[in-house]
């Protein structure tokens, strides 16, 4: 396998969905992120049973789908089919395996590629409208230190319908190179995430008064949210080695927002049982996601659609709310449970159905 290439080409991923119908300069962001590799003939790119959390995008060569050692399928680069992702669903329904003399393909950490999705969706990632992939630098740092944090594995536990208000509520903070942002031994009152800059985490010890250096902090690095959670007092110094700019959210909206808001999560055959009943699936995926696959009846409603669209819903009407993974599903019932609409989230989402396999 030849290395991987990053910086993809922002028309190359305009071309798959659901990148087709997200805003240009999260795109441009996505763009960063990707990984584009090639693969000789009969590689297999992944199993049957699988559930390694990585999204592939055939760019061109052939790719066969194979279950229990039957071709299902033939994926061709530059096909309808190839716009979306090989055998998403997890675990993998399919084997893929390399059929041409080589196959080039995107790569995405999918737990990131759909926190993008979300964030994207929820209307809050707006750097700028965009006329071209053109960045200005300052909107350019801007993408950066943000995709950095969401592409966090911890980032990726705040709930989806939080991360618009935690943006909103960060305060950015200017430093110079040497200032102490927190001391060792105080009390914690803020989250922090490094815009721009370099900052160095040192503890004093008996025997070491001048402090131990533990670590060196770059852009898209968090600190500070230890003595928040456990209520203990700062066990460490952080000091800027350059100048720089800091962006911190205060303790008790660092505690209010990264607590799971009440939602009612339901499994599959509870959601089913709540639709006999007269309840109602809203699939709130983009149009070109739905077209792929639906549970029987849904509505598509896309996330970013969901407040124009408050008007419609039926405050007598029990709503399921689905997407892929559950995350954008349950940002949206979020929305609807705070106007006191009954709405449940599919826990797991479509993809650990039997509907994302037909």
């Amino acid at each position: 396998m030849e290395p991987a290439r990053t910086n993809t080409d922002f028309a190359l991923l305009r071309s798959f969905s659901p990148l087709d119908g997200m805003k240009p300069e999260s795109v441009v962001a996505l763009t960063r992120k990707s990984s584009r590799r090639v693969a000789p003939k009969g590689r297999i790119l992944f199993r049957e049973g699988d559930e390694e959390k990585q999204t592939f995008y055939l760019i061109s060569g052939t790719v066969d789908l194979l279950q229990e050692g039957e071709v299902i399928t033939t994926v061709q680069g530059g096909s309808e089919g190839a716009k979306k992702p090989l055998a998403h669903a997890l675990p993998r329904a399919f084997s893929a395996v390399v059929t041409s003399d080589r196959c080039e393909y995107l790569l995405f950490d999918s737990e990131f590629l759909d926190v993008m999705v979300t964030w994207d969706q929820s209307g809050a990632y707006h750097v700028s409208e965009l006329s071209s992939t053109e960045q200005t630098e300052a909107e350019s740092a801007s993408t950066d230190w943000m995709t950095t944090l969401l592409q966090t594995k911890a980032f990726h536990k705040v709930p989806p319908a939080n991360i618009q208000a935690i943006f909103l509520r960060l305060q950015r903070v200017d430093y110079r190179a040497g200032e102490v942002v927190i001391k060792q031994g105080d009390v914690g009152d803020f989250f922090y995430v490094i815009v721009k800059g370099k900052c160095a985490v040192t503890r004093e010890t008996p025997l070491n008064k001048e402090g131990i250096r533990l670590a060196e902090l770059k852009m898209g690095d968090t600190f500070g949210e230890e003595s928040l959670i456990s209520e203990a007092k700062r066990n460490a110094t952080v000091i800027m080695l350059t100048d720089g700019q800091l962006m911190r959210l205060g303790k008790e909206d660092f505690r209010t927002l990264l607590n799971e808001p009440f939602l009612d999560w339901v499994d599959y055959e509870q959601a089913k049982s709540i639709i006999a009943q007269g309840g109602q699936w809203i699939d709130v995926r983009l149009p070109s996601e739905f077209e792929q696959y639906r549970a029987p009846g849904a509505i598509n409603i896309p996330l970013h659609s969901i407040r124009l669209k408050l008007k419609s819903f039926d405050r007598n009407v029990h709503y399921v709310m689905c997407c892929d993974t559950g995350r954008r599903s349950s940002a949206a019932a979020y929305i609807l449970s705070e106007r006191g609409l009954e709405a449940s989230v599919l826990r797991g989402g479509l993809s650990v159905t039997d509907v994302a396999r037909k």
